[in-house]
């Protein structure tokens, strides 16, 4: 299939990010206007190949590793729209730019073949389930970017304005990702019953999902009963992403699961 369009998306996520350092450096404001015409751009052309690629494939285009990390970062950077007021100063453009970048380069070293899909995969399921968990994880990468900004640019400082809003993002970031990611597990378990004929069966895809559910259950716990917020729920939200991580890349690549055949989820 051709790829024109998402190639064209990484150029542009490359010219935001350049616009948005420019910027920067040369204390011209006026380049980040042209930064976030560009990384609009980036998520129009990335619709535009999702969409391509549905109409080629004739199902959802989230049913291999490839599509799905694409489908992430388009996640990505299109809810970082709905939280941009949220983002006080300027590093979310910037930091979404870099983020998006670095997924569509790893996705160049996915196959991007289309292949027919298997019959588990040949499900409305498909769409409703991997799509919800796509999402939960891109609301999880931004909770992710704004922790890595407070603790590269705040550390311990929590007195700051800057550093305050970081911190509510972060929490609106997690809340929403953490919403997704229960809707997502129950949705699949409802698929892997009609699949499968069991709700569960600790396949390590699902024990994986299970523990990615609890440690971010027990931040969302200790920021409101124990008031953990700042630096602490910064690193929290670092460890939790590692678990998402592993479940998405490792589990696939590291330990036999029925969801192998997919990569997807």
């Amino acid at each position: 299939m051709n790829t024109t369009s998402l190639n064209l998306a990484f150029v542009c996520y490359l010219a935001s990010l350049i616009s948005y350092a420019a910027a920067f450096l040369f204390a011209r404001p006026r380049l980040r206007q042209v930064g976030h015409a560009a990384l609009a751009a980036a998520w129009l052309l990335q619709t535009t190949f999702l969409a391509q690629r549905w109409h080629a494939s004739g199902h959802a285009p989230l049913a291999n590793q490839f599509e799905s990390l694409v489908c992430m970062s388009w996640g990505i950077t299109g809810l970082c729209a709905a939280f941009w007021r949220l983002a006080a100063g300027k590093w979310l453009g910037p930091a979404i730019s870099g983020l998006s970048l670095a997924i569509l380069a790893v996705c160049s070293l996915l196959d991007s073949s289309i292949a027919p899909l298997v019959p588990a995969l040949q499900s409305n399921w498909l769409l409703l389930h991997v799509s919800v968990i796509m999402l939960a994880y891109a609301a999880l990468a931004l909770s992710l970017l704004a922790s890595a900004v407070y603790l590269a640019a705040y550390g311990g400082r929590t007195s700051y304005q800057a550093a305050v809003s970081l911190d509510r993002f972060n929490e609106r970031a997690m809340g929403l990702g953490y919403v997704l990611l229960t809707a997502g597990i129950v949705l699949g378990a409802v698929w892997a019953n009609e699949a499968w004929g069991s709700y569960w069966s600790w396949d390590p895809k699902e024990t994986w999902s299970l523990i990615t559910w609890m440690v971010y259950t027990a931040a969302i716990h200790l920021r409101r009963t124990h008031r953990w917020q700042g630096r602490r729920m910064a690193w929290f939200s670092v460890a939790g992403f590692a678990v998402v991580l592993f479940t998405y890349f490792g589990v696939n690549y590291l330990m036999s699961s029925m969801h192998s055949y997919a990569g997807s989820k």
